[in-house]
């Protein structure tokens, strides 16, 4: 047993998971609790928890601009009864934090993963080397057809760490917007009801929310180039505002908060803000 437990293939992996992944493969060596019997005889049951982080790489992913740097992830809707959901699978642009791709369905599939991602690649032009792709370790994220698309788009994939929900920090925060909305139903009624809301939520975040990221832009203006242009506007609102009550205002006209000039998916120890221009995102809903 101990040398299952640590062989290549299960080193990383929980007593239940090894568990369940022989019993598919129509074995049975020994219960889950005997599987911490002998792991807890050997020392090895805080040493295996240790490992299992410290095997992976910290994934530190830049974006300085739109479709630089993509994170996606699947996220569970309650239908009308128990036990039964649906699924939501979002991308979202890092720096921008606009939507370029969403579909519900009634199961985790990679064939849908892969049908999603090579659509808002293609819809966003997306050239071979341009973009990078963020997602944590879900069956779908670390597929077969899902990787082999991605190679042949040029496009480069990153995964979280197991266990640690930080490292897809902007897909976490994206699905409680959506869920912490006053109108978001505690179950649908059917999967035609969750697109429906769904519809109107992504067009509105898109199009309408004000996002603390990005200085209060909305996703979209961000993701097509207009912050500059909004941010003229809002300065000479502001210099007009100080010309005509100076006294209102202390010691000089004020200046309106500029775009981030980047965001991070894990910033380097040493990263300093003013390494990349004196800002980086860090409202992330």
């Amino acid at each position: 047993m101990l040398k299952i437990l640590d062989s290549k293939r299960f080193l990383d992996e929980a007593p239940a998971t090894i568990y369940a992944t022989l019993l598919d493969e129509r074995v049975y060596v020994c219960s889950v609790s005997t599987m911490y019997r002998v792991l807890h005889a050997n020392s090895q049951v805080r040493q295996r928890r240790q490992r299992d982080q410290s095997h992976y790489q910290t994934p530190e992913q830049l974006a300085t601009g739109p479709n630089q740097l993509w994170s996606w992830d699947i996220t569970k809707l309650r239908g009308p009864a128990k036990w039964t959901y649906y699924y939501l699978y979002v991308i979202l642009d890092v720096f921008s934090r606009f939507v370029v791709g969403w579909m519900i369905a009634p199961r985790e599939d990679a064939g849908l993963a892969e049908v999603l991602i090579d659509q808002a690649c293609h819809g966003q032009n997306i050239e071979p080397h341009q973009l990078t792709l963020h997602a944590d370790r879900g069956s779908a994220m670390t597929s077969k057809p899902v990787a082999l698309l991605l190679a042949d788009l040029g496009v480069t994939k990153t995964h979280s760490r197991p266990h640690v929900s930080n490292d897809n920090p902007y897909s976490e925060a994206q699905f409680k917007t959506l869920k912490y909305r006053p109108d978001f139903p505690d179950r649908f009624g059917s999967i035609e009801d969750a697109r429906a809301f769904c519809q109107t939520f992504f067009a509105w975040y898109n199009h309408q929310h004000r996002h603390s990221g990005i200085a209060m832009m909305t996703p979209e203006n961000v993701h097509y180039g207009r912050a500059d242009q909004i941010l003229a506007v809002r300065q000479q609102t502001l210099t007009s505002a100080y010309a005509r009550n100076p006294e209102r205002f202390v010691r000089k006209s004020p200046v309106p908060e500029a775009v981030p000039r980047a965001a991070w998916i894990n910033p380097p120890a040493n990263q300093t803000a003013a390494l990349i221009g004196g800002q980086t995102n860090q409202k992330l809903m």
